[in-house]
């Protein structure tokens, strides 16, 4: 393979690092006004299945009608088919469902979280679980066995050395204050039924199961942001990786320009405080996932070394690019230098699910612009090779 030549210092040219390999715009015909938020999962024929948040009818917003949607990829993720929708909002009674992880479960089953909004207040996980690769789904599992609104991130489900599944999740206090003039102010968010409010400082909580997701309890440890008084997001959108059987790396965004870190030495029961790490960011989602040969991969938007970094467009991008890739072979200690594949400056990318396969990673994001009218709103899937990843990385 022909290796890439780089410049020290010269920054990567745009889709420079891989291929894109499928791309699910919005389409007002068809009343699909949003793609966004998926997962993979490898299915045991070589086949792919990929799942993601499927927007029908005329909103994009997080409380607008989403059903679960599904394409297949037959040849390694060279190539998605788009297949249809997997399960419907109105089947769930729910006003959407979305957020979707997929892990395979103790007997080869896939299994399937995902969030049920059944009020513009309350959200909380559910997982499914098919024994014939995704045709058939069983009854549904409540995961999170409090009534609040909780808002998990996709590919965000993990089972640890333990055989453990641990989710993590954003705790959000809602309400109904009656008071209009707070309602309508920050940190408050306005729902659309006009009197509830969702506060957007959130908390951080742990699910988890030791039965292979039969039944679940929440962790005794929460987190919280030290510093709330010049916060307005909490800590949010969490996620975990096991650095060691039974000791956890949490990580959740923030408005402070970091992602903030915390650990557990006790398989997820207990946490530290919650502090500055070394990833900067907006408040967008970090993604980290370990492959099956032990290596470390990060996805994020960084902010730049330059003043006024979010320029001003005509939609809502969150000052998510540029959209960059490290690894890390030492488990978390160091990791390489980040390379950007996504560097437009009117378009945002965010939520990546990660799917490792031989001789590549996949990647499935959000990457919308002006044209998709916000950066959530259209879904895009990479597919970079290890071999073209690691001179990136290194500058070869």
């Amino acid at each position: 393979m022909k290796k890439i030549k780089r410049e020290k210092g010269k920054k990567m040219k745009k889709n420079e690092l891989g291929t894109i390999v499928a791309e699910f715009p919005p389409n007002m015909e068809e009343k699909n006004c949003r793609n966004s938020e998926g997962a993979f999962f490898p299915l045991p024929d070589k086949r792919i299945l990929f799942v993601y948040s499927r927007f029908g009818g005329e909103g994009w917003e997080d409380w607008a009608c989403s059903d679960i949607g599904f394409a297949i990829s037959k040849d390694q993720g060279r190539t998605f088919e788009k297949k249809g929708i997997l399960m419907t909002c109105k089947e769930e009674k729910a006003k959407n469902i979305m957020s979707l992880s997929l892990i395979p479960m103790e007997n080869g089953d896939i299994g399937l979280f995902y969030l049920v909004r059944t009020t513009y207040t309350v959200m909380q996980m559910y997982l499914r679980r098919s024994g014939d690769g995704g045709e058939t789904w069983s009854e549904r599992v409540l995961c999170t066995p409090e009534e609040g609104f909780f808002v998990v991130n996709n590919d965000r489900v993990v089972r640890l050395a333990s055989g453990r599944i641990l989710i993590p999740a954003a705790v959000h206090r809602t309400g109904k204050t009656g008071d209009k003039e707070k309602e309508a102010s920050r940190p408050f968010e306005n729902t659309p039924d006009g009197n509830l409010y969702m506060d957007s400082r959130s908390e951080v909580m742990f699910f988890y199961s030791d039965d292979d997701g039969r039944s679940w309890m929440v962790s005794e440890g929460k987190c919280s942001m030290p510093h709330l008084a010049n916060c307005q997001s909490g800590l949010q959108e969490p996620g975990v990786l096991e650095i060691r059987p039974g000791i956890l790396w949490g990580f959740a965004r923030t408005d402070l320009g970091r992602q903030y870190e915390m650990y557990s030495m006790d398989n997820g029961n207990t946490w530290t405080s919650a502090q500055p790490s070394r990833f900067t960011s907006p408040n967008s989602p970090l993604s980290m996932k370990r492959n099956w040969d032990g290596i470390i991969y990060a996805v994020w938007n960084p902010v730049p070394e330059y003043n006024g970094r979010e320029k001003k467009t005509e939609i809502f991008t969150g000052g998510r690019t540029p959209y960059v890739i490290a690894m890390s072979r030492d488990n978390g200690k160091t990791f390489s230098r980040e390379v950007a594949f996504e560097t437009e400056e009117d378009h945002g990318y965010c939520y990546c699910a990660m799917c490792f396969l031989e001789d590549g990673i996949l990647l499935g994001y959000n990457a919308g612009g002006p044209k998709e009218k916000s950066c959530l709103t259209k879904l895009r899937i990479r597919r970079i090779s290890y071999e073209q990843l690691e001179d990136a990385v290194t500058g070869n």
